[in-house]
């Protein structure tokens, strides 16, 4: 017997008649408004309690009631955060006269006008969160993006123009993208929403330069002030100088006036983290991360995002919606790609050598063959929901490595006279410059199948990308001049499982017959703290641990947390073999083969 729905079984047995009773009913609209300003507070005072005191003014140009909105995530950050969660005292006034409201959804404020024309509405925001998207204040600093703060008129599109005005201690610096008004002091105007939520605002005492690179400043803003200081400054201003240029070579300009890296440090966060912005982006920092590489690495990425996701992104994604999420089967373009492009940038702008780029490369293939088998679609969809398989983020690795793949097919196609570069060149040039179109799929192919004179790679998006099938390096690596080098090494080994709980400790899960772990007496559940002198949450544990601990029967002493109790528990060092493929370049290379290569790591093409 077949079931049919209940609905379907409705329109079945009534007709018609009940299709034009199932009208969605009409999206809510707020009444029009114009002459919008928006003042955010943060001093002395309001630090105290982590506060931003915000207000929003506005002319009412017709009837109805006013619904104002926040959104409920920012762009880069794929995730809905709702950041209505942190208002209070949420207050609408005409003059002095208090205004009637009450919320339409969880998101969206709805306020009775009353005949007045012109209005305000004040709130105060938590800023109690340290995370890219997020707000997040100090003593003396705040961290907020316009997503957080920015109401908009539900209903009536984003091309409305607003000025922003800060208010601040005299002695405090302001650092933001936006434009600069001409009065009065600290404000800032821009001329449709967009661009209002997408250049967040350091407030408070910070180090603040400025760099010329290719004719426009570069500005570097950090917190804690005196942090990124002397010659770990100057190595950061000097790569931006060297990074910046190789990155506009590939779309051929430089579309800001001016760039603005901001950068905060705090010992209480536990790695590094940046999101971009359209002409700035934010980073979070371990203090350990100042001198370490990785940090030129993460910057590099986020100032590709202002040509690749900023500005050329998924059709999907434009134009952006605030009140909900929007999936694509194309971040793996748009974070994977532009992950490669990073690795690119550092060593075309001589940052990193050769090796380094191959040894980066070789991280990828590590982390892809140890994840499960995820198709890029796949992952570029569901890392809406942070999925718990170890395929959350696998887009930005696996898909640099398309990146990777796709560049060396296109220049082995065309002897080198083509490359990815070309590809992303050109679908900056159709869709963006085109109108701000975002590109489809058909068209990421087209361009793909174009840069190699014609070849198919629909068998290479069958497999790799809607797929699930390990990329063919045998072949592809030898196209490149690259090979797969395999060295044996003696290292130290616990012999154990583990992993981080909610609170990010480290927790033994498996404890290993015959291993150190055992014999010093390790059991599931002890929470490891450290390892001879080296903390679990040293940032270069790995490396410490590998050069202190490199002779069979060392002693090995283990701190744990056991029973609410700490415990050092004494083992021994136990050295296993372990085979690693690194990257390395082919001796025997055919002629194309290098032409390829140096291609790639030096951008340019050409026989």
């Amino acid at each position: 017997m077949t079931r049919l729905p209940r609905l379907a079984l409705t329109l079945f047995l009534c007709g018609p008649a009940v299709l034009s009773a199932q009208k969605a009913p009409a999206a809510p609209v707020s009444a029009p408004l114009t002459n919008v300003r928006y003042d955010v507070t943060f001093d002395s005072i309001t630090a105290q309690a982590r506060r931003l005191q915000v207000s929003m003014s506005f002319d009412v140009a017709g009837p109805g009631p006013v619904l104002l909105s926040l959104p409920a995530w920012t762009p880069g950050s794929y995730e809905l955060s709702f950041f209505a969660r942190w208002v209070s005292d949420f207050t609408p006034s005409a003059g002095d006269k208090p205004l009637g409201w009450d919320k339409l959804d969880y998101d969206t404020w709805r306020v009775q006008p009353a005949g007045a024309k012109s209005m305000t509405v004040r709130f105060n925001y938590l800023a109690d969160t340290l995370d890219n998207a997020m707000a997040w204040a100090r003593p003396d600093f705040v961290l907020f993006n316009g997503t957080n703060v920015f109401l908009y008129p539900e209903g009536r599109g984003t091309t409305f123009p607003a000025s922003v005005t800060v208010h601040t201690e005299p002695s405090w610096l302001v650092a933001t993208g936006m434009q600069p008004a001409p009065s009065p002091a600290r404000t800032y105007r821009e001329g449709n929403y967009h661009d209002l939520v997408d250049k967040p605002f350091f407030v408070g005492r910070m180090d603040l330069d400025s760099t010329k690179v290719g004719g426009q400043w570069t500005r570097l803003a950090t917190y804690p002030a005196g942090m990124l200081a002397g010659a770990a400054r100057t190595e950061v201003l000097s790569d931006l100088g060297k990074m910046i240029p190789a990155e506009a070579a590939v779309f051929g300009e430089t579309p800001w006036s001016a760039y603005n890296v901001m950068m905060i440090f705090d010992s209480a966060y536990g790695g590094g983290s940046a999101l971009e912005h359209t002409n700035s982006h934010v980073g979070i920092y371990n203090p350990g991360f100042i001198g370490n590489p990785v940090l030129a690495s993460i910057t590099a990425h986020e100032i590709f995002h202002a040509w690749n996701v900023k500005r050329l992104r998924p059709a999907d994604m434009v134009p952006y919606r605030y009140d909900r999420s929007e999936p694509t089967v194309w971040l793996w373009v748009s974070e994977g790609i532009t992950d490669y492009y990073a690795d690119l940038a550092l060593r075309r702008g001589g940052i990193i050598t050769d090796q380094q780029f191959l040894n980066a490369t070789g991280e990828k293939l590590a982390k892809v063959a140890a994840a499960p088998p995820t198709a890029l679609e796949d992952a570029s969809l569901t890392t809406w929901i942070h999925p718990t398989d170890g395929s959350e983020y696998l887009y930005y690795p696996k898909g640099s490595l398309a990146g990777f793949a796709l560049d060396i097919m296109i220049r082995d196609a065309s002897d080198n006279r083509r490359s990815l570069d070309d590809v992303m060149r050109e679908l900056y040039r159709t869709t963006y410059k085109a109108g701000g179109r975002g590109f489809t799929g058909a068209q990421w192919w087209a361009a793909v199948s174009k840069a190699a004179g014609g070849r198919s790679f629909a068998d290479f998006a069958a497999k790799y990308v809607d797929g699930r099938e390990p990329y063919p390096w045998a072949q592809l690596l030898p196209m490149a001049g690259i090979r797969i080098a395999v060295d044996t090494t003696q290292e130290a080994r616990l012999g154990l499982a583990a992993g981080q709980d909610s609170s990010g400790a480290v927790v033994v899960r498996e404890v290993q017959p015959g291993g150190s772990a055992e014999e010093a007496g390790l059991k599931a559940g002890d929470v490891l703290v450290s390892l001879g002198d080296i903390p679990i949450t040293d940032q270069n544990f790995a490396a410490r641990f590998r050069e202190r601990f490199k002779q069979e029967g060392q002693p090995l002493p283990i701190q744990v947390k056991r029973d609410g109790q700490t415990l050092t528990l004494n083992g021994k060092v136990h050295l296993v073999p372990r085979v690693q493929g690194r990257l390395a370049f082919d001796s025997t290379a055919s002629p194309k083969a290098v032409r390829v290569r140096d291609g790639i790591l030096k951008g340019v093409v050409g026989p």
